[in-house]
């Protein structure tokens, strides 16, 4: 089984989609912190892009630890997040608050409640990283959301694709994509 978690109006063939948010193609509506209704070690794959980051850091550790724990021993997952450095190097470009504050605060505004739900932290690839390592995920490394998506669905198009200026991709990638797995044996 794969997962798409926190995929909102975005579909990817291929994967079992899980939001808190209700379209058509969504197979679980949830939270994807709360995922104890998945088996422990049944998804080979997890793809999550710009969502993690809606969670405080006090949280983010029991998020990636239940992620892990769904995980099968060698699972991937697949983690796009706004990278706070690449926002640091867009600014210094256009001295423009304007040109960062979307990746840097996000905005969701949930259909249900009608509230809206902002960014609760930021990464970049160091502190990620260590997060990762810290619960237990192994083989940790950047990956290439184009090649990775392209080879899922040519079409697909989210914001793990964003660049500045937009659409250019000569331009800076605003997203940090990190892939890792999980161990294939525990370790103590």
């Amino acid at each position: 089984m794969k997962l798409h978690l926190g995929s909102g109006k975005r579909f990817l063939s291929g994967f079992k989609h899980i939001d808190i948010a209700e379209f058509p193609h969504i197979d679980h509506i949830s939270s994807v912190d709360s995922l104890g209704f998945i088996a422990e070690s049944s998804v080979s794959e997890i793809y999550c892009s710009h969502t993690l980051e809606y969670f405080d850091r006090h949280e983010v550790g029991g998020v990636l630890t239940g992620w892990l724990r769904i995980l099968e021993p060698g699972g991937q997952l697949f983690l796009t997040v706004p990278d706070f450095d690449s926002l640091l190097q867009v600014y210094e470009k256009t001295k423009s608050l304007s040109s960062i504050i979307g990746p840097l605060f996000g905005r969701w505004v949930n259909l249900d409640s009608h509230m809206p739900i902002f960014h609760r932290t930021v990464w970049n690839e160091m502190d990620l990283s260590d997060k990762l390592k810290e619960v237990g995920f192994e083989e940790i490394q950047k990956f290439d959301p184009v090649t990775y998506l392209s080879a899922i669905d040519i079409e697909y198009d989210d914001y793990s694709l964003a660049y500045f200026p937009h659409m250019d991709r000569s331009g800076i990638q605003v997203s940090l994509a990190i892939s890792c797995r999980r161990p294939l044996i525990k370790h103590d």
